[in-house]
Protein backbone atom coordinates (compact mmCIF):
# COMPACT_ATOMS: atom_id res chain seq x y z
CA UNK A 1 0.00 0.00 0.00
CA UNK A 2 2.91 2.35 1.11
CA UNK A 3 5.55 1.71 -0.74
CA UNK A 4 7.51 5.62 -0.73
CA UNK A 5 6.87 7.34 2.34
CA UNK A 6 8.24 11.49 2.09
CA UNK A 7 9.04 12.64 5.05
CA UNK A 8 9.31 16.68 5.57
CA UNK A 9 11.59 17.67 8.35
CA UNK A 10 12.95 21.36 9.59
CA UNK A 11 15.17 20.50 11.65
CA UNK A 12 13.06 20.55 15.01
CA UNK A 13 12.84 17.92 17.70
CA UNK A 14 8.64 18.94 17.25
CA UNK A 15 8.79 17.83 13.42
CA UNK A 16 10.75 14.61 14.23
CA UNK A 17 7.80 13.51 16.39
CA UNK A 18 6.33 12.02 13.00
CA UNK A 19 9.42 9.81 12.75
CA UNK A 20 8.01 7.08 15.18
CA UNK A 21 4.97 6.47 13.03
CA UNK A 22 6.99 6.20 10.07
CA UNK A 23 9.23 3.79 11.23
CA UNK A 24 6.07 1.45 12.00
CA UNK A 25 4.47 1.97 8.61
CA UNK A 26 7.95 1.90 6.73
CA UNK A 27 8.74 -1.47 8.51
CA UNK A 28 4.93 -3.11 8.26
CA UNK A 29 5.07 -2.42 4.36
CA UNK A 30 9.01 -2.69 3.86
CA UNK A 31 8.72 0.97 2.41
CA UNK A 32 11.10 3.58 1.43
CA UNK A 33 10.89 6.59 3.29
CA UNK A 34 12.45 9.61 1.54
CA UNK A 35 13.56 12.39 4.29
CA UNK A 36 13.29 15.83 2.54
CA UNK A 37 14.15 19.52 4.17
CA UNK A 38 13.77 22.56 2.45
CA UNK A 39 15.62 25.28 2.71
CA UNK A 40 14.34 28.91 2.27
CA UNK A 41 16.29 31.46 0.18
CA UNK A 42 15.71 33.86 2.94
CA UNK A 43 19.62 34.63 2.62
CA UNK A 44 19.13 36.50 -0.25
CA UNK A 45 20.03 40.14 -0.62
CA UNK A 46 18.20 42.66 -2.94
CA UNK A 47 20.53 44.10 -5.25
CA UNK A 48 19.20 46.76 -8.24
CA UNK A 49 15.66 45.09 -7.96
CA UNK A 50 16.92 41.37 -8.31
CA UNK A 51 16.99 39.06 -5.60
CA UNK A 52 20.50 37.11 -5.36
CA UNK A 53 21.44 34.06 -2.90
CA UNK A 54 24.25 34.35 -1.11
CA UNK A 55 26.10 31.20 -2.30
CA UNK A 56 28.36 31.09 0.60
CA UNK A 57 25.57 31.10 3.16
CA UNK A 58 23.46 28.83 0.51
CA UNK A 59 25.88 26.26 0.28
CA UNK A 60 26.36 26.03 4.12
CA UNK A 61 22.81 25.79 4.79
CA UNK A 62 22.82 22.58 2.29
CA UNK A 63 25.17 20.96 4.12
CA UNK A 64 23.99 21.26 7.10
CA UNK A 65 20.31 20.14 6.10
CA UNK A 66 22.20 17.32 4.57
CA UNK A 67 24.51 16.50 7.59
CA UNK A 68 20.87 16.44 9.71
CA UNK A 69 18.70 13.84 7.07
CA UNK A 70 21.90 11.65 7.06
CA UNK A 71 22.39 11.63 10.52
CA UNK A 72 17.92 10.43 11.29
CA UNK A 73 19.04 8.27 7.48
CA UNK A 74 21.92 6.60 9.71
CA UNK A 75 19.23 5.46 12.82
CA UNK A 76 16.28 4.17 10.22
CA UNK A 77 18.85 2.22 7.98
CA UNK A 78 19.86 0.71 11.62
CA UNK A 79 16.60 -0.47 11.75
CA UNK A 80 16.73 -1.79 8.64
CA UNK A 81 14.47 0.99 6.50
CA UNK A 82 15.79 2.15 3.02
CA UNK A 83 16.01 5.49 3.46
CA UNK A 84 16.89 8.50 1.12
CA UNK A 85 17.53 11.92 1.24
CA UNK A 86 16.84 15.26 -0.49
CA UNK A 87 17.71 19.02 -0.14
CA UNK A 88 15.75 21.58 -1.85
CA UNK A 89 15.88 25.54 -2.22
CA UNK A 90 12.66 26.82 -1.64
CA UNK A 91 10.36 29.66 -0.70
CA UNK A 92 7.21 27.92 -1.21
CA UNK A 93 7.55 24.99 0.88
CA UNK A 94 3.67 23.10 0.39
CA UNK A 95 4.53 23.81 -3.25
CA UNK A 96 8.03 21.75 -2.82
CA UNK A 97 6.54 18.71 -1.11
CA UNK A 98 3.72 18.32 -3.43
CA UNK A 99 6.66 18.75 -6.23
CA UNK A 100 9.00 16.26 -4.93
CA UNK A 101 6.27 13.76 -3.68
CA UNK A 102 5.05 13.53 -7.64
CA UNK A 103 8.58 13.59 -9.12
CA UNK A 104 9.10 10.79 -6.52
CA UNK A 105 5.77 9.00 -6.73
CA UNK A 106 5.54 8.77 -3.24
CA UNK A 107 2.31 6.72 -1.78
CA UNK A 108 2.37 9.16 1.49
CA UNK A 109 3.28 12.19 2.84
CA UNK A 110 3.55 11.74 7.08
CA UNK A 111 4.70 15.11 8.83
CA UNK A 112 4.22 16.43 12.51
CA UNK A 113 2.28 19.89 12.23
CA UNK A 114 3.42 22.63 14.11
CA UNK A 115 7.49 22.03 13.28
CA UNK A 116 7.99 25.88 12.77
CA UNK A 117 7.34 28.49 15.69
CA UNK A 118 7.66 32.21 16.15
CA UNK A 119 8.99 34.17 13.63
CA UNK A 120 9.69 30.93 11.13
CA UNK A 121 6.15 29.71 11.75
CA UNK A 122 4.84 33.49 10.25
CA UNK A 123 7.19 33.24 7.03
CA UNK A 124 6.29 29.59 6.62
CA UNK A 125 2.28 29.83 7.32
CA UNK A 126 0.71 26.34 7.89
CA UNK A 127 2.75 23.72 5.66
CA UNK A 128 0.25 21.25 6.57
CA UNK A 129 -3.11 23.45 5.85
CA UNK A 130 -1.66 24.25 2.26
CA UNK A 131 -0.52 20.77 1.57
CA UNK A 132 -4.33 19.50 2.95
CA UNK A 133 -5.62 21.98 0.13
CA UNK A 134 -2.54 21.08 -2.58
CA UNK A 135 -1.78 16.84 -2.26
CA UNK A 136 -3.71 14.49 -4.30
CA UNK A 137 -1.97 11.71 -2.33
CA UNK A 138 -2.32 10.21 1.59
CA UNK A 139 -0.96 12.37 3.43
CA UNK A 140 -0.67 11.74 7.42
CA UNK A 141 -0.32 14.78 9.77
CA UNK A 142 0.86 14.11 13.73
CA UNK A 143 -0.31 16.93 16.21
CA UNK A 144 2.90 17.47 17.92
CA UNK A 145 3.37 18.97 21.47
CA UNK A 146 5.74 21.79 22.18
CA UNK A 147 9.20 20.30 23.26
CA UNK A 148 10.00 22.07 26.51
Amino acid sequence: MYQKILVPLDGSNRAEKILPHVEELAAHYQATVTLLQIIPPAGDILTAGVITPLPDQLDSEKKLAESYLNSIKAGLQAKQIETRTRVVVSGQVADAIVKIADEEKINLVAMSSHGHSGLSRVFYGSVAAGLLHQIDRPLLIIRSRKVK
